[in-house]
């Protein structure tokens, strides 16, 4: 041979040796008997009942030797009968496998070894190259030089795949037939090993037949390779499914979204773990009746979605419903979809402003206004409208935002300046930011129905931030919304936004969701009706409502956060409450010096009916806790 064809053939030996003695030093070969990454976690409600199951199941390790003789013998039998004679590499089976499949005319049979299966269950993806067959037979060469013949069995038999979410034969012997692999019976076992060529086609829970077929090949081969007799394979009866863990749903709305906290909050075991969530089921059954029949009598509104989340003053979530069915789509829009929240983000521009020392009386002009860039001509700029295209003239910050002044929410805005509501949104935790441009301050923000949720739970419970949470702990929740006295020290202004939340819902645009109980709450409705939105609380519960449509289309025009939104949640918490106990009647509150006559009718022009009748907030909103002579607040009309 010339010289450079001596040095090939030592590289690739050297190579070749290199390649082994790192597969020496960092190879685990224990990695088939370690549990999944993501193991099986049942999620069951705050009761302890299972609701579902994800992830994959896997249980300890097998020894052989505690096993029947013929269950590794049936595994041997029908894929691998040179096992004990190969060393790890069959060249017998490859031959006989090509030439097997050239007179079928396709692939018929497999040329590998169970050490290949577990080199590439074990060590390597699924991807189908020449290079990862390489790879796969170098590793097999290892596993044969370190392992003995029964330890290469036993890591197979305890990670193989089986099916149905079953990896190792100790999953599926309790998943298939609700026994130890060590009791399995004759055609049981040729049933399991069967299954490993095609699971998902031959699994008992939906294919008995295909199952019972196969295995009867394996008992034939098992006779061929005299494991058994024939006449024990004729005794054989066929195997029965006899499932051995509960069949539950693999998601919802909920269980989907605590997946990933249950997840970091369990590590990594066999078997499989139960989680608790916060979950009420009274209260998830409720919600879904609500969602559903709120939805059958909105026809002719063009609503095709909603979405609701309710929890407590902490954050745990006790109902969450994403969308009108999960069966026909899983996405949640409770806490996935990024919809703009109209005017329930005036919260955090009310607090800005209160913090900037504007108080619940002070005066506030709404009139048309204009916000020009650099260079814009008058005519050519921003000019915020509110949804009755009307203008109050002189009032009250509190009558501004019972009735969701849009024109005074931008003006309050441009005074503290977007940084300052910026600051409040992420001092509620919200993250990621919100728009620059004067018309964030009418919620164009996307953010999600949960995230809005929680802010309004940090008012309710009085402290901030409010994290969601959906797993279950022990210590009890906050049972009632906190004074405003409790938070006089650590959040001041929290008092008069509370009066302004709850002068939205008792005389202004959430009048619909008024409660025979203190409640507060704000509207929100976003541009063209694509949004419309209630958020509010009362009791132990903070609930957000949404209803739009997946493709942005605009509802109808009559639809708006005061309607349908308001009577879900309404509807809601009413009946939350009351399954509770906690529905009570509300102080009586002193009277106030009012037109009654005109404030009803302002009032009837104010509320939303579900037949679609167009209806207008009032001018002006007496309240008990504004001075009879409030300081004006300094906002001006920039030329006309």
């Amino acid at each position: 041979m010339k010289p450079f064809r001596w040095w090939f053939v030592v590289a690739i030996i050297a190579l070749f040796a290199a390649l082994l003695a790192w597969l020496v030093a960092t190879a685990p070969l224990g990695r088939a008997l370690e549990p999944l990454q993501q193991p099986s976690l049942v999620i069951t409600d705050m009761t302890g009942k299972p609701i579902a199951r994800r992830g994959d199941y896997k249980e300890e390790p097998v020894a052989i030797a505690s096993l029947p003789a013929y269950v590794p013998a049936a595994l041997i039998a029908i894929e691998d009968r040179r096992f004990h004679d190969h060393f790890g590499v069959d060249p017998v089976g490859i031959m006989r496998a090509l030439v097997t499949n050239a007179q079928a005319g396709g692939v018929r049979q497999g040329g590998s070894t169970i050490t290949q299966q577990l080199a590439k269950t074990s060590f390597l993806t699924p991807e189908r190259s020449i290079k990862r067959k390489l790879q796969e037979i170098i590793i097999a060469l290892y596993l044969e030089a370190r392992l003995s013949k029964d330890e290469i069995l036993q890591n197979y038999l305890s990670s193989v795949y089986f099916g149905d979410g079953a990896y190792g034969i100790r999953a599926a012997a309790r998943t298939y037939f609700d026994k130890a692999p060590e009791q399995l019976a004759l055609s049981e076992a040729a049933m399991l090993a069967g299954l490993m060529q095609a699971p998902s086609r031959l699994a008992p829970s939906r294919h008995l037949d295909r199952a019972r077929a196969r295995a009867a090949q394996v008992l034939a081969a098992m006779v061929e390779t005299g494991a058994i007799t024939a006449a024990q394979a004729k005794a054989a009866p066929p195997a029965d499914y006899r499932p051995g863990r509960e069949n539950l749903p693999t998601g919802s709305y909920f269980a989907d979204w605590v997946l990933e906290q249950a997840r970091d909050a369990n590590e990594a075991d066999y078997g499989e773990t139960v989680v608790r969530t916060t979950l009420d089921p009274k209260l998830q059954r409720i919600a879904e009746d609500i969602i559903t029949d709120g939805l059958a009598r909105a026809r002719g509104l063009n609503v095709g979605q909603a979405a609701l989340v309710a929890m407590r003053l902490d954050g745990r979530v006790v109902a969450m419903v994403g969308g009108v069915d999960y069966r026909l789509s899983s996405f949640n829009r409770a806490s996935q979809a990024q919809r703009q929240p109209g005017s329930s983000f005036k919260l955090f521009v009310y607090l800005a402003a209160l913090e900037a020392g504007v108080k619940p009386g002070d005066t506030i002009v709404d009139e048309a206004i204009e916000l020009c860039e650099p260079g814009q001509q008058p005519g050519a700029c921003y000019a915020p409208k509110n949804d009755d295209l009307r203008f109050r003239g002189p009032i009250s910050i509190a009558t501004a935002f019972a009735a969701s002044s849009n024109i005074v929410a931008v003006k309050l805005a441009q005074q503290v300046g977007i940084p300052a509501v910026a600051a409040q949104v992420k001092k509620l935790g919200i993250t990621g930011g919100v728009s620059i441009y004067p018309a964030m301050a009418l919620g164009t923000t996307p953010i999600p129905l949960i995230d809005m949720t929680r802010a309004f739970a940090a008012v309710a419970g009085g402290k901030y931030p409010v994290r969601a949470t959906g797993l279950w702990r022990a210590d009890p929740w906050p049972e009632k919304i906190a004074p405003p006295d409790a938070t006089k020290d650590s959040w001041p202004v929290r008092a008069d936004m509370l009066k302004l939340l709850e002068s939205a819902v008792r005389n202004g645009t959430g009048n619909a969701a008024r409660l025979p109980m203190p409640t507060w709450g704000k509207t929100g409705t976003t541009q063209n009706h694509r949004d419309a939105l209630f958020i509010g609380f009362a009791g132990d519960l903070v609930v957000g409502v949404w209803v739009g449509n997946d493709d942005n289309s605009p509802m109808a025009a009559s639809l708006v956060g005061g309607g349908l939104p308001a009577r879900l949640w309404k509807g809601f918490m009413t009946a939350a409450l009351q399954a509770e106990g906690r529905l009570q009647r509300e102080p009586e509150v002193a009277p106030v010096e009012v037109d009654v006559d005109a404030l009803a009718l302002d009032l009837e022009g104010m509320a939303l009916n579900l037949d679609g009748t167009p209806r207008q907030p009032p001018s002006e909103i007496p309240s008990a806790d504004v001075p009879s002579e409030p300081p004006p607040v300094p906002v001006t009309a920039p030329p006309q």
